[in-house]
């Protein structure tokens, strides 16, 4: 299936889209795409719209305070400089990827969260049905 979106937040933002992407192509049952999407794509037609309410904690998750931590700077490479909005890739104690971004920069060490930026947040999917794919 091929599909347009806008990812909203519960007030109505827009925080995303596929106008600068262009459309995306998911498979459903693939995982790709939240249940509730997949959901509510099931039985829809070329053209159809649906707007999908989704609760943080079937979304992105509540956000945990534990993964904003502190990096001493000395564990950055020197450059590019670290700033405020930077990501990093980082890894868990597992050994499971993760992007933590920098929320303030000191003279000893930077703050940086491991959250989803919607983490802790309802989020709108407003999806648009682009083209229905025989699967090969």
């Amino acid at each position: 299936m091929t599909i347009d979106y806008v990812l909203k937040r519960g007030d109505g933002e827009i925080v995303g889209d596929t106008a600068q992407t262009g459309p995306q192509d998911v498979q459903l049952g693939s995982g790709q795409i939240f249940p509730q999407i997949e959901s509510a794509l099931t039985g829809m037609e070329v053209g159809d719209e649906k707007s999908v309410d989704i609760a943080c904690e079937d979304a992105f998750g509540q956000r945990q305070e534990q993964l904003v931590i502190d990096i001493p700077r000395a564990n950055l490479p020197p450059e590019p400089a670290p700033q405020p909005g930077m990501q990093l890739n980082a890894q868990t104690p597992e050994g499971q990827p993760m992007v933590l971004t920098i929320l303030e920069v000191g003279d000893e060490a930077v703050k940086a969260d491991g959250n989803h930026p919607l983490a802790g947040e309802d989020v709108t999917f407003d999806v648009t049905l682009r083209d229905i794919k025989q699967a090969a």
